[in-house]
């Protein structure tokens, strides 16, 4: 099977963070974390999945305000942060999502990721994952973490499930 051909099944998108909605870089100042960079199109394309109807969530082993303040920025369905043992955390979020993991595409970069990736319907990374996550997915996206591998990998989504024409109609309002 494709993954254009599991995407077609898919209902609600999850993202780790660092490594994929970042580029993985952890900047501290004297209180802690103090920084990470969001890539623009990533989030833009996770506000045009929301519009259309499907949901987007992050599931991610950190926790960090910054994390918070994006998701609320950009009105995500769910946030899990702190969430270490990945595999039981992606299935409670399916339940809250209200769709079963086979219905669920997941992207992370990691070996701590693979245990959610083993189980989403439609698996993915950047470019510059592990190898072992690269090997294990279904679909490695062309760009690497916090540089567009995350809208690649949503408009795959949308394009199989036939919204990639509403997504469109949204982003020219």
């Amino acid at each position: 099977m494709t993954p254009a051909d599991r995407a077609a099944n898919i209902k609600a998108i999850v993202f780790d963070v660092d490594g994929v909605l970042t580029d993985g870089g952890l900047f501290y100042g004297p209180t802690g974390e103090a920084m990470k960079r969001f890539d623009v199109k990533d989030g833009h394309a996770m506000v045009l999945a929301r519009l259309t109807g499907l949901p987007v969530a992050i599931l991610t082993a950190r926790s960090s305000t910054i994390v918070e303040v994006r998701a609320a920025e950009l009105k995500l369905a769910k946030v899990f942060q702190g969430r270490r043992e990945k595999g039981p955390a992606f299935e409670e979020l399916c339940i809250e999502l209200g769709v079963t993991p086979a219905q669920t595409a997941y992207m992370g970069d990691d070996v701590n990721d693979l245990p959610a990736l083993n189980r989403a319907g439609l698996s993915g990374c950047p470019s510059d994952a592990v190898e072992q996550v690269r090997e294990a997915v279904h679909f490695v996206s062309n760009r690497s973490g916090g540089h567009g591998a995350a809208r690649e990998f949503i408009e795959l989504v949308l394009k199989a499930t036939g919204r990639w024409e509403q997504a469109l109609d949204h982003a020219r309002k």
